[in-house]
């Protein structure tokens, strides 16, 4: 197996597709969906209903729902980042394009100039579908410039505030406690994208644990009665840790016109808390090029395995990312911290009152 047009032609089985598609319409960037299973192209409306469009598209992206594909190949694992333990993904160079296996669902990906295709049980992974029709759009804002920032983004007059955290931080759970707020609006929420003094956002809903929900009251309908009251009588650290996705379909809760694609960077917040800190809640502004380390270990993303350069070379997990340019990009933004002990309804009274973004 040496071209992406060998693999295609494997993975695309009997090459039968259902009647119809979708189109992304993505700030004017298109991405068509194709798939052998209409229940999958169903599925995948329903999530991107937000970002729907029509023409022709940039790229196509095909989904073939089915058993998981055995190539023949050898993948090599993909070094997690620091402080992420176990497989997760794998991949394989054609001379022309990259495989990328989801070692733990069997999902396989064909990432190429050509060829965009995922194949495996899709319609039961559908949210790693979603994933990798997002990485199409992530590569054309990264290929044009754009930094990506592991932080969720929120909207206020037409000013964005990144807000980035540590692994387990909790930014998904301030940033849907602060978006019920009059005014504000949903970005992104984990990939945000920044060049010169504008944030972008990906059409990805928020992922989120039963933790997030229980302690929400917008959000606590999606659980019944009954699995909610069994997550309550769980420890607090057991719930905490508990990985367990639920997407939040941002407009279905909030009501229309609550989703934003574009902004004016107007400040980022870092949330470096703790549940059992020492000290109370403190948000202070903070300098970067002195702090490095909030950088490198809350800011900056790797591309990951499906980044593929312009001129068809792919990202690998031995490039260093170099944070100047993020210096450069974040110099005039300002940056703040949250420190201490973890306080969701604290830390969102401060960013809407008090907080210039």
């Amino acid at each position: 197996m040496k071209t992406a047009q060998q693999a295609y032609d494997v993975l695309i089985n009997d090459g039968t597709l259902a009647d119809g598609q979708i189109v992304l319409d993505l700030d004017g960037y298109k991405i068509a969906v194709k798939s052998n299973s209409s229940d999958l192209i169903e599925k995948l409306g329903t999530y991107f209903a937000h970002c729907l469009g029509a023409g022709e598209a940039d790229c196509t992206v095909v989904a073939i729902d089915g058993p998981a594909a055995d190539l023949g190949v050898e993948f090599i694992d993909w070094k997690r980042e620091p402080g992420k333990t176990g497989r997760k993904d794998a991949f394989y160079d054609l001379d022309d394009g990259r495989l990328i296996l989801k070692v733990r669902t069997g999902m396989m990906f064909l990432q190429s100039s050509d060829h965009l295709i995922a194949t495996g049980p899709s319609l039961e992974n559908d949210n790693q579908v979603i994933n990798y029709i997002n990485a199409q759009y992530m590569n054309y804002l990264q290929q044009d410039g754009a930094l990506i920032c592991h932080a969720s983004g929120l909207v206020r007059a037409g000013k964005c505030l990144g807000m980035a955290g540590f692994s387990g931080g909790g930014k998904s759970t301030l940033m849907l406690k602060m978006i019920e707020a009059e005014g504000l609006s949903y970005l992104t929420n984990d990939r945000l994208f920044i060049k010169g003094a504008e944030a972008t956002g990906i059409p990805k809903l928020p992922r989120i644990n039963p933790g997030t929900i229980l302690n929400n009251k917008t959000l606590r309908p999606m659980l019944s009665d009954d699995y909610a009251a069994k997550l309550e009588a769980l420890p607090v650290e057991e719930l905490w840790h508990l990985e367990e996705k639920y997407d939040v379909m941002v407009e279905d809760v909030y009501g229309e016109d609550k989703i934003t694609t574009r902004a004016e960077l107007g400040g980022f917040l870092i949330l470096n808390w703790a549940r059992e800190g020492d000290e109370p809640l403190s948000i202070k502004r903070v300098n970067l090029a002195e702090r490095p380390e909030l950088l490198h270990k809350a800011i900056m993303k790797s591309p990951g395995p499906f980044y593929q350069y312009k001129d068809g070379s792919f990202f690998m997990d031995t490039t260093e990312l170099d944070d100047q340019p993020y210096l450069e990009t974040l110099a005039d933004v300002p940056i703040y911290e949250a420190s201490g002990r973890i306080d969701f309804e604290e830390a969102a009274r401060i960013c809407l009152e008090e907080l210039p973004w």
